[in-house]
């Protein structure tokens, strides 16, 4: 690759970006000036190549703000077979998406390739045949700085880099950001790991989890484009706002086809207006309920009362009671799902109705075997013996009949147990039916086990320390034949349901032989935060690794109490404000809106979880229950004893405060007026 050449270093790379930025418009204007009028065969054809043309062409867009890239490698010797030849000084840019020129040859290329992965895990050990590391600093979309590391010179010492320190320490506002510029050797060989396997990552706040999960997202479109174009991918978030923080990661990374979702969404089979007691919606989660499901949808077979005749011309076919009961058996003993069974049964029916013809002489064929599957008296057996069961009408039953509950669930749920889940009102029909979340779950379970659900190549799953039994088997469903990527901690699970152990969480997920990787490292949290935080683990989580923030910064961090009430929480607000960056105000649920008069009649602007922030209004009041996976640059916490004190029980509150208190970047301003909870010590 040539370059002007200018009389300083800085000159030389910014001429380099350029003319990257000019190859990639034209890569953008070659694929907007295909003609396909000529090439597709139909419109169908036609129009699924016009939206990959149009995909293609948002994927080459060139975002002003993003640099194009932010490293440069300088090799020895020429990776791969080139080496073997002699070949030397090789030299590549490293940057968030391959670019080429009108020859062909690479300007900057992709770092998901395996050329770019010494950017992340070379080091003065281990240089792997990199003579010159080049980190590149920027401001907006101007390339200002640059910092080098020569790997393969003994006699320059390893250092901290600065560029890497200050984009890792840099102030965030609106979403969530990609992190291809910082990404830590740890990270990388997670991001990295195959597709075939499964993987489990269990990190504190501010270890760059959610980024992990989403970048090995990048990585695998990249790694297994074609097969995963056919399986699909998706990412599972735990509420919209969650989603919406992080929907711009991946279409900065140039991926724009990742579905990304919640629990509900998945098992959004019935309108979700009701909501379930504690209590009760941990025994709908627990796994045992599949159990009980199983039971009610088998008890609709039936063995047959007695043989059935098919009539054809002026012939009477008859398969005897027994031979039923013995196509029956076989079904039930293959363990196929319900469905697949019942329209397997008339076949089986008409196989055995044949194998009498044969023996008569005839000879049938397969489309006799069709028609006599068809037949009245088939069609009337398969009815009475297996008929068909609609997945909400079932659950249905089972919450509201007390007897038909009682008798699936013998030896599965205790009295008391059968008794929490029953409806106090039953209801009429699947419509009038208040159904809760807990209840969605279940529905789909039933869905399942009549046919199967449809299994995607990849699923990453973030904050799963949060889900059930029940919900885990549902999202295990979505990637029974592909992979998994399970991300969370567990000393933020702030349900009544919480996982107690990753072994656990994935045997429910279907993927018990997935490698648990555990990240320590704090990029996020500055370290007098974390450490006051952490102060929770042996109350919460006892046996977790305290997370370790390698922020040079502390961080600005400060407890102070509120004799004047709301007016102090505003007066930190306002303070905060006057920073640059970012400002959450995080409360319990109940105060939010006596904290919201309150900020209004200061006449301070804000907006809600998911609402975009802007320069003109940088506050962010959110509720406790919904702070987990969001990320500020300056936190106000107020009251954090009515934080612990808003959840049913005390270990739950004391998570509930662990996750707010390890939300923001740069410093945290606790407030309270009733004194904090002794566990902060």
């Amino acid at each position: 690759m040539s370059t002007p050449v200018h009389d300083d270093p800085l000159s030389r790379e910014r001429s380099h970006l350029a003319a990257s930025r000019s190859a990639l418009r034209a890569m953008r204007a070659d694929v907007e000036s295909l003609d396909i009028s000529d090439v597709t065969a139909n419109w169908v054809n036609a129009a699924v190549l016009e939206r990959q043309i149009e995909e293609r062409i948002k994927a080459l867009a060139d975002l002003s703000g993003t640099p194009l890239f932010f490293g440069r490698l300088d090799y020895l010797h020429a990776p791969g077979a080139a080496q073997a030849e002699g070949a030397e000084g090789e030299r590549f840019y490293v940057g968030r998406r391959h670019v080429h020129d009108a020859d062909g040859d690479p300007m900057v290329i992709d770092w998901r390739a395996p050329v770019s992965q010494p950017f992340y895990r070379a080091s003065k050990k281990d240089p792997q045949d990199v003579s010159l590391r080049r980190r590149f600093g920027y401001t907006g979309g101007d390339l200002t700085a640059y910092e080098d590391e020569h790997l393969s010179d003994p006699a320059e010492a390893a250092t901290t880099s600065k560029l890497l320190q200050q984009e890792i320490e840099r102030p965030r506002v609106g979403p969530m950001r990609d992190i291809v510029a910082t990404i830590q050797p740890e990270q990388d060989e997670i991001v990295r790991a195959g597709l075939a396997g499964s993987v489990c990552v269990q990190g504190g706040p501010g270890t760059g989890k959610t980024a992990v999960g989403l970048h090995r997202v990048a990585y695998l479109l990249y790694a297994h484009r074609e097969r995963l174009a056919r399986t699909g991918t998706l990412v599972i978030g735990p509420n919209r706002s969650f989603l919406h923080y992080i929907e711009q990661v991946l279409p900065a990374l140039g991926e724009l086809t990742v579905r990304q979702a919640t629990v509900d969404d998945l098992v959004a089979h019935v309108e979700v207006r009701g909501t379930d007691e504690a209590t009760t919606a941990v025994v709908k989660g627990d796994a045992r309920m599949a159990q009980v499901l199983r039971r009610a949808l088998y008890s609709h077979v039936t063995p047959p009362a007695e043989g059935v005749v098919v009539v054809r011309g002026s012939r009477r076919w008859r398969v005897p009671v027994h031979e039923l009961e013995d196509i029956v058996r076989e079904l039930l003993a293959r363990d196929i799902r319900y469905g697949a069974a019942r329209e397997a049964l008339p076949q089986r029916i008409a196989h055995a109705v044949l194998v009498q013809m044969e023996r008569a002489g005839e000879a049938p064929d397969d489309r006799v075997q069709n028609t006599v599957a068809r037949n009245a008296a088939v069609k009337a057996l398969v009815k009475s013996v297996w008929p068909q069961v609609d997945p909400a009408k079932l659950v249905l039953r089972l919450l509201s009949d007390a007897d038909f509950l009682a008798e699936h669930a013998e030896g599965v749920l205790t009295h008391e147990e059968q008794k929490a889940v029953l409806w106090v009102k039953p209801a009429r029909s699947v419509k009038s039916a208040r159904w809760s979340p807990a209840d969605a779950v279940l529905i789909d379970e039933a869905t399942d086990l009549i046919e199967r659900t449809h299994s995607l190549g990849h699923v990453v799953l973030d904050e799963a320390q949060d889900l059930s039994p029940m919900q885990y088997r549902a999202v295990g469903r979505r990637c029974t034949t592909g992979s998994a990527t399970v991300l969370g901690d567990l000393a933020q699970g702030t349900t009544p349901w919480a996982t107690r152990s990753w072994e656990e969480a994935l045997g429910h997920l279907g993927k018990g032989e997935a490698v648990v990787e555990e990240l320590t490292a704090g990029f996020r949290v500055p370290t007098d935060v974390i450490a006051y935080a952490s102060r929770l683990l042996p109350h919460i989580a006892p046996g977790l690794t305290p997370v370790a923030s390698i922020r040079e910064n502390p961080g600005f961090f400060d407890i102070r109490t509120a004799p004047e009430g709301t007016a102090d929480v505003v007066a930190a607000c306002r303070e905060l404000l006057g920073r640059e960056g970012s400002v959450g105000l995080i409360a319990a649920d109940a105060r939010v809106p006596e904290l919201a008069a309150a900020l209004a009649a200061a006449g301070i602007g804000h907006v809600g979880p998911g609402e975009e922030t802007t320069q003109a209004t940088r506050l962010t009041l959110v509720p406790a229950s919904l702070a987990k996976g969001l990320e500020y640059d300056y936190v106000v916490l107020d009251e954090p004893r009515a934080v612990v004190d808003g959840e049913p029980d005390e270990r739950t509150g004391l998570r509930r405060l662990y996750v707010a208190l390890t939300r923001a970047v740069s410093g945290l301003v606790v407030t309270h007026a009733t004194g904090l909870p002794p566990q902060l010590g």
